[in-house]
């Protein structure tokens, strides 16, 4: 039975060809003898299609943000480049200037994204505005979830989904056998199912039938928290597996790209900022107040392993320091200590904790110990943000969540960022962090105290 009056399914092998083409067209500017040039070729084609299908580089749906797009490009970017550098080192005799590869890569992904963008758009405008594209749908159960769904199909029409029936089997008018005539007679594509609305009976009824006639078939979470999570779903021979949550960083080429970036950062920051800035602050720190330049305390990291954080003393010495946070006109600050802190200067010494590996540039922030101790006995999930790396800046402080903990609502937002962080963790994700985390530095924040 096929889907009708959908194309969808050529969308992908035509992303596929002509991404290849422009490596292809492009690559002609090396000027290869004919022999070189076909193994160079055959080497761009074999490379792609196997490193696409590892990212998952066209792994993009209508429901795909298109910041994920942007991350699977910068992803595709950095490993195809290396791949190109490793054929010219291979063929050293036809080596070519690194200004000129860079060039090709530089020309062809610059195409290859302005193409992916294009598709995306304009497929979005076509379900918009010639309602083309599209998918019929039902949804099986009348509940808040189901209700949701339905004002999102209704609402986003560039996302392609038509709604054309809403069902509930508790009434009576409502029976399995007429839903599932009704989702023939009406070719329906996909079918969503609450799964707190249906008997175990029910469900599995409906997915024989949707197996048996090629519908797609989905499930909206119930009210049982565990749905609601990002599951990874994995088999030990035949019997099949739930795993709580899917961390990114699990990943081996992740866990890489993400030290890279933080050496990257560090390695900057300490070279090009810290080595003239670190002597001024030392001058006006030691003017002030008598006591060392920089201030370190025990902070738990990955796996709530004991570490020392650095950062530029901001107050005077005293034996509080590892017991009591910071508060609001706190006496123990002092002057210059409140300009660092207000400007978050004093943060910076922890490039040098990311360059140990201690901690990373983004990640959740670290507490003092005794304060560790206490939010992991008193706060449900906290222990998850021991998972990663804490970092310099996180998802929390940019949205609003950074400083002193004045409600026990402050310490639980900041554990749902930190944990939303890392299931949903990004190259992307950082930057845009780092880059709100600048902004916020120079605007000023209301808790940077």
């Amino acid at each position: 039975m096929a889907k009708s009056g959908r194309y969808s399914a050529y969308i992908r092998p035509l992303s596929y060809a002509m991404d290849i083409a422009v490596l292809i067209f492009f690559a002609l500017q090396f000027d290869f003898d004919p022999i070189l040039n076909l193994t160079f070729f055959l080497y761009i084609i074999i490379t792609w299609i196997s490193l696409s299908i590892k990212s998952n580089f066209y792994e993009v749906y209508r429901y795909t943000k298109i910041t994920k797009i942007v991350s699977l490009t910068i992803l595709q970017i950095i490993i195809f480049t290396l791949i190109i550098f490793a054929f010219f080192g291979y063929y050293y005799e036809y080596g070519r200037n690194s200004s000129r590869i860079f060039l090709y890569l530089g020309k062809s992904f610059g195409l290859i994204f302005l193409i992916k963008v294009s598709i995306y758009y304009l497929l979005k405008r076509y379900r918009k505005d010639l309602g083309g594209n599209y998918r019929k749908t039902v949804i099986i159960g009348d509940s808040p979830k189901t209700r949701q769904l339905l004002h999102f199909f209704e609402t986003t029409p560039d996302f392609g989904y038509k709604c054309l029936q809403i069902f509930d089997l508790k009434q009576k008018r409502d029976n399995l056998r007429e839903i599932f005539e009704y989702v023939l007679v009406n070719d329906v594509d996909e079918i969503y199912c609450s799964v707190s609305e249906v008997k175990n009976n029910q469900l599995n009824s409906i997915v024989n039938f949707a197996d048996n006639n090629l519908k797609v078939l989905k499930f909206l979470p119930d009210n049982k928290d565990v749905y609601s999570r990002k599951l990874k779903y994995e088999y030990y021979g035949f019997l099949p597996i739930l795993s709580l949550r899917k961390i990114p960083f699990d990943d081996t080429l992740n866990k890489f790209l993400k030290r890279i970036f933080d050496i990257s950062v560090s390695l900057f920051v300490l070279v090009f900022i810290l080595s003239w800035l670190t002597p001024l602050i030392a001058i006006l720190i030691k003017i002030e107040s008598k006591g060392g330049v920089f201030f370190k305390q025990k902070r738990n990291g990955l796996d709530y392993k004991e570490f020392y954080c650095y950062k530029f003393r901001s107050m005077k010495p005293n034996p509080e320091a590892d017991l009591h946070q910071v508060s609001k006109n706190d006496k123990r600050i002092t002057k210059i200590g409140r300009f660092l802190r207000k400007t978050s200067i004093d943060e910076l010494p922890q490039f040098y904790n990311v360059l140990l590996g201690d901690m990373s540039v983004v990640g959740p922030r670290p507490h003092m110990v005794s304060h560790t101790h206490m939010y992991a006995e008193n706060v449900d999930k906290f222990m998850v943000r021991h998972f990663i790396k804490p970092g310099i800046t996180g998802l929390a402080q940019v949205s609003g969540y950074r400083g002193e903990v004045e409600t026990d609502q402050d310490i639980i937002n900041r554990v749902k960022y930190d944990i939303f962080y890392l299931e949903n963790w990004s190259l992307l994700l950082d930057m845009k962090i780092v880059f709100q985390t600048v902004i916020n530095a120079i605007k000023g924040e209301k808790k940077a105290y």
